[in-house]
This record gives C-alpha cells, structure tokens and sequence, in this order.
C-alpha cells in the first residue's frame, strides 16, 4: 500500500522505521515545522523530519494541516492509507478524507482509557499497573474512533514514563504494521470503542509536575516517575527550582517537605511516610546524586522543600 506517515517527536522514529522496512511504499512524511529551539531559538527540523530527509523521502510541513495546499498535494499523493504517531496537530475532515483506507493513529493506551495527548504519563501518574496501545481509525473527535489492533503492556513498579513509552514504542510499531498488512488483506476487524472507562490524558503542565508534599508517598513517587523525563518533577528549594529525578518510597514518617540526611541517604516528609531522593538538579547546576547534594549544601535541621 502507498503510505503517507504523520509523526513528529521521537517516539515516531520506530514506527517510521518499521514502516519503511515493511512490504509497503512510505510515498512521504507529515511532520510538523522547524520551531524555534536552543539559546539562540534557530528553527530546528523535527527527529521525524531528519530520518524523512535521511531517507530521501518528500516531506510534508505544513503549519496547519487544512490549508489548501496541503490538502492537494496529499490528494496528488493518493496515498491508501495514512499511519499516524504523535503527529501533534489535529486532522481536518478534508484530509481525513483522502486516503481510501482512512488515518490510522497508533496510541499508547487501552482505549477508551487515557484519550489525549499524555496518555502514559497519565497511566503511571494514576498507578495504573497494566496500560498498553491500540492502533484505531483517526476521526474527528479526540480519540474515539473504532480500534483496529491492541495489544497490552504492564507498567512495572520503579517503570518511569519515558521507559514505558520506550517499551510501548517499539512493540506499537509492530502493531501498526500487522495492521496495514491486515487492511491490504482484507481481514481487519474495526471494533468500536465501548462507552465505559473513557478517561483523558490531557498534557502534563509545569505546574502539574510540581510535587504536592502532602500527599502519601506512593502518589509522590508516581508523580515523579509520570513526569520523568518529561516536563520533570520539581520542587523548591530555598526559593529556587529544584528539579527531581525518580524517589523511592519509605514507612519512615517525617513532616510533609521535611529534609532528613542520615546513613548515606536523604529522606524527604510526605503526607504519610517519606521518600528517598535519587539524583537531583539545583538550580544552575548538572544532574547529581542527592548525597552529593547534601554534602555541599548542607540543609539546616528542619529545613524543607516547599
């Protein structure tokens, strides 16, 4: 089949990759511009769009994927269907229109659950223990179309976000592409999404990944491991941001935000129990070792993150 990719970040390389390596014809690439990034804010071309122009591949950009432009050179393409990973704009119904097999959008969740653009994020941040991704025919809606193909992934104890969407990355690409041999075979079966269990995952702010110490232990452990790597946890510390990577849990109880350093380890006060820090990063400073921390700065008895 002749294939149009839409996908942007990362986690779409895998599933580019699969396609291209698979017995169907990748005709072009959809990804979103060149933005601004770095200290002098110079475009820079998205990872999708680097492996399109690695690959020799027509790439699409188009600031908004209605324009009229767009929408004749995808017709031009005549592309039979269009697989979807976290492309990151929403389609119009012109476009959704063109292929004759429809957009098919690999996400990482068991729809109905976690409908939105943080679904893994939202998946170990609630303590979800199976999660997993489901490849369904794109609509206009936000995520509700009927599911092609799923598969399921268990979300292990200490699994941050960024290691599960690693896991769910590589397995989803293959997913996609049993999907589409089973489209060009004849042989998919479109399930609809049931009415149950619906929940959305709407992006993590900033603000959202600031951790609430007086919440149990358990849930500040999920926060921190939701939010690795990305938008990161943090807290402050004597005014400024300090940012946190994954914390492991204790029974010790301490006062909410409550800085203990003790044999070898820093322990911080939840609203039951406490955790233990792993690697941090002060404001200003490199990644490092919370004990490292502690050696220099010195936290006074009593002292807290807020």
């Amino acid at each position: 089949m002749r294939l149009v990719v839409a996908g942007t970040p990362d986690v779409a390389l895998v599933a580019l990759d699969a396609l291209l390596a698979s017995s169907h014809e990748v005709v072009a690439v959809l990804t979103r511009p060149d933005a601004p990034a770095g200290r002098g804010r110079r475009p820079v071309a998205s990872p999708v769009a680097l492996r399109a122009r690695e690959a020799g591949l027509p790439l699409l950009q188009p600031e908004r994927p209605r324009g009229e432009a767009f929408l004749a050179a995808l017709r031009e393409l005549a592309p039979d269907a269009c697989p979807v990973v976290a492309y990151g704009a929403l389609v119009p119904r012109e476009a959704l229109q063109v292929p004759r097999l429809g957009w098919l959008n690999l996400h990482f969740s068991l729809l109905p659950a976690w409908r939105g653009a943080a679904p893994v994020q939202r998946a170990v941040m609630a303590g979800d223990e199976v999660t997993g991704a489901c490849v369904f025919q794109l609509e206009e809606g936000l995520d509700t179309g009927p599911v092609l193909g799923r598969l399921t992934e268990p979300v292990g104890p200490r699994d941050t976000s960024g290691d599960l969407l690693g896991r769910l990355a590589a397995r989803g690409a293959g997913l996609l592409v049993d999907v589409l041999d089973a489209l060009e075979a004849g042989s998919a079966s479109a399930v609809p999404q049931p009415a149950e269990g619906v929940s959305l995952a709407p992006k993590i702010s900033v603000e959202e990944a600031r951790v609430d110490w007086s919440a149990p232990a358990a849930e500040v452990d999920r926060r921190v491991r939701g939010c690795t790597p990305d938008p990161g946890a943090w807290t402050t510390f004597r005014g400024e941001r300090f940012k946190l990577a994954p914390v492991l849990p204790h029974p010790d109880p301490l006062p909410a935000g409550r800085i203990v350093v003790e044999r070898g380890r820093v322990l911080v006060g939840t609203g039951a129990g406490s955790v233990e820090l792993g690697l941090v990063q002060p404001a200003g400073k490199k990644l490092m070792g919370a004990t490292d921390w502690a050696r220099g700065t010195r936290p006074e008895p009593g002292e807290e993150f807020v």
